[in-house]
Parts: C-alpha cells; sequence; structure tokens
C-alpha cells in the first residue's frame, strides 16, 4: 500500500525547550543528552528555535511554589528558568531510569513546574495551557513507559496539551552494560529507537502548530477566573444569570 504524498508542514516561528533531566552535571556526558540530541536535529531542521537547560547544572531549589527564596531559601534559579520554559510552545522533558522510576532531579522539576500551575493566562485559564509536552527517557532496565507515564500525567494535568504518541526513548540491555552514547550499544542506530523519536517530535510540531493556528485553547467552559466569579456553563447556579 502506498501512502499518500503529503506537502512538508511549515513550522517556522515555534519554539521548544527541552529540559535533561540526567544526574550527570555538565561536562560529564549524558546519554540522555544523546537522545535528546536526535529530536533537537529535527526540530532545528524544521526551522523550530530551541533552547536547553541541564537542570542538576543550576540551583534549583527544592519545593512546589514559583519562588521558594520566598519560602525560606536562600537562592532559587528557578523563577528565571521558568521565564525561559513559559517561552516556548512545546516542552520536552528528557530522564533516566533508576530503580525503574524517573531520577530524582526529574520529580523536582515537576514538582517546580507544579508549583506555577496556578497562575492563570490573560485568558483566565491556567498558564501552561496552549502549551504541548512530550518526554524521552533513557537506560539499562525496564520502566520507560513507566516513567513516560508519570511525566505526561504530569504535564497535561497542570495544563499541557499532550499529542499522540508523545514518549519515546532507548532502553539498553537489562543490567550492567553499553548506554546510548556507548561504542557498540546500538542505541543511535536503532530503527524502533529512531522512529518513535521521530514520530514523537513531528507530532508535537503538529499538534503546537494546530494550538497556534487557533489562538490557543478555546477560553469557554475552562476558564477558572469565570468560575470563580460565577460563570459556569452547563452547571446550575441560581447566582447567575
Amino acid at each position: 500500500m502506498n501512502s499518500p504524498v503529503i506537502d512538508k508542514p511549515d513550522f517556522s516561528g515555534l519554539s521548544a525547550m527541552y529540559i535533561n533531566c540526567t544526574l550527570k552535571r555538565s561536562p560529564e556526558r549524558s546519554h540522555t543528552q544523546g537522545v535528546i540530541d536526535r529530536s533537537v536535529a529535527i526540530m532545528e531542521a524544521n526551522g523550530v528555535s530551541v533552547d536547553q537547560i541541564r537542570a542538576v547544572d543550576h540551583d534549583i531549589a527544592t519545593g512546589v511554589r514559583p519562588d521558594m527564596t520566598e519560602h525560606g531559601w536562600d537562592t532559587d534559579e528557578w523563577p528565571a528558568l521558568l521565564r525561559r520554559i513559559l517561552a516556548a510552545d512545546i516542552l520536552v522533558i528528557g530522564g533516566s531510569i533508576w530503580l525503574g522510576d524517573n531520577s530524582s532531579v526529574t520529580r523536582r522539576v515537576i514538582e517546580r513546574l507544579y508549583g506555577y500551575s496556578g497562575v492563570l493566562n490573560e485568558q483566565g485559564q491556567y498558564a501552561y495551557y496552549g502549551r504541548v509536552g512530550g518526554c524521552l527517557i533513557t537506560g539499562n532496565e525496564d520502566g520507560l513507559k513507566h516513567c513516560a507515564m508519570s511525566i505526561l500525567y504530569s504535564l497535561q494535568h497542570i495544563g499541557f496539551a499532550v499529542p499522540p504518541q508523545a514518549d519515546a526513548g532507548w532502553l539498553g540491555e537489562v543490567g550492567p552494560g553499553p548506554s546510548y552514547l556507548d561504542e557498540g550499544s546500538g542505541g543511535p542506530e536503532n530503527d524502533f529507537a529512531n522512529r518513535n523519536i521521530s514520530f514523537m517530535t513531528y507530532n508535537l510540531l503538529h499538534l503546537a502548530s494546530m494550538i497556534r493556528d487557533a489562538g490557543g485553547i478555546p477560553a469557554y467552559g475552562n476558564q477558572r477566573s469565570a468560575w470563580d466569579a460565577g460563570c459556569r456553563p452547563d452547571n446550575a447556579n441560581p447566582e447567575h444569570r
């Protein structure tokens, strides 16, 4: 069966943020970065502006508030990092598997993203509305789908839109052995991983482009500001006429 010819979409003007939640500080080699780089290359080839953060290189305080210096911490780089995240149409969280679960750095990033989720945008919706999210995972043990499930649930819960097949990654042989970027791992050449990374990247681009063309997520029935004011479509409310 022949596939139909489809014109290449125009993704120029979109922007993406990749947060690498490896436990390794720069300049140590990160296998998660190797997977991220493949997705970034697709983004940049399509005219997308890409920003990247290696979270462990920054002083990110523990907590669930936008700025933890207002809650007892002496320093917190998160507010500055968040401004860069909010400037992007697409957010991709990359991380490694430890004991079958997301790394501690990944969890901290998710918690800090959550800390801003109660802020409203100009439409009275939650602040992350209109942005698209996905994830990339690496490891030498089972857990990729479990880690992706946790990240993608968290992102959609706080307001990000998640397209089909928004996760991808690479798993090496269970136990000690070569990781993604190690010689002989087979990771960079793995067709299954490369296909999923490519599909994930393009699905993020497609959904971000659709939302951009629509002017954002429609602001009807999902405005926190309107709900608090008593305007509640399809909900009985005798106080609102």
